[in-house]
């Protein structure tokens, strides 16, 4: 079992940036791909960013690109996602999760492990 633990968030104005971080408890989660997912009140959870811990490619969804980068320490076994320009629209419970290689890294079903989740709030 991989346990992850999501930390970073918070309450910011629009503009304002952030770093949230995913530490992992083993590091067997670096045969695995991770992503970020967020999650608001009433919707889905959705796709945010994904890295492949062998390789570094990375995968982002249309709504944070240029704003958001994903990024792994393989000495930390921590995954981390720079957030930037964020936007009232980015408020959610920001979720990291883990994926055994394989599956479409786009579909929260297709993850394996799920840290608890860490609000970020953005106000106007």
């Amino acid at each position: 079992q991989v346990q992850l633990v999501e930390s970073g968030g918070g309450l910011v104005q629009a503009g304002d940036s952030l770093r949230l971080s995913c530490a992992a408890s083993r590091r067997t989660v670096t045969s695995h791909v991770m992503g970020w997912f967020r999650q608001a009140p009433g919707k889905e959870r959705e796709f945010v960013a994904a890295i492949r811990w062998s390789g570094g490619s990375t995968y982002y969804a249309d709504s944070v690109k240029g704003r958001f980068t994903i990024s792994r320490d393989n000495a930390k076994i921590t995954v981390y996602l720079q957030m930037n320009d964020l936007k009232p629209e980015d408020t959610a419970v920001y979720y990291c999760g883990a994926q055994f290689p394989g599956r479409n890294y786009y579909y929260p079903d297709n993850y394996n492990y799920w840290g608890q989740g860490t609000q970020v709030t953005v106000s106007s």
